[in-house]
């Protein structure tokens, strides 16, 4: 009979399953759709309609869409009670957060 990976991480010590917990719900957290994090948020479409001042039929879009302004993006989280944040990450490097984009777009404007 094989072992199966429950039986093996069931093997571990506490502090190694812990660890494989976390960082198991880090890499699903990483994963989610726009529908998976709501639904995660326990909000529904309507819900975020009405926060966002749009139809369910807009939020369902939203959430079929696989591009979308970041500013459509931010105001989605928002009306879930998040926040935004935007990380670029480079190799060999520590990511970098991105505070502004407007800060970054006038910057680009005006040459500083």
């Amino acid at each position: 009979m094989g072992r199966t990976l429950s039986r093996k991480i069931a093997q571990l010590p506490a502090h190694r399953r812990a660890a494989v917990k976390m960082r198991a719900a880090e890499l699903i957290a990483e994963e989610l759709s726009l529908q998976d994090l709501r639904k995660a948020m326990n909000r529904t479409q309507v819900e975020i309609a009405k926060t966002l001042g749009v139809g369910q039929d807009t939020v369902s879009r939203y959430e079929q869409r696989s591009d979308m302004l970041l500013s459509t993006l931010k105001e989605y989280v928002e009306a879930m009670g998040g926040e935004l944040d935007l990380v670029a990450r480079f190799p060999n490097r520590q990511p970098i957060r991105i505070k502004k984009l407007r800060d970054l777009a006038s910057r680009d404007a005006t040459g500083a």
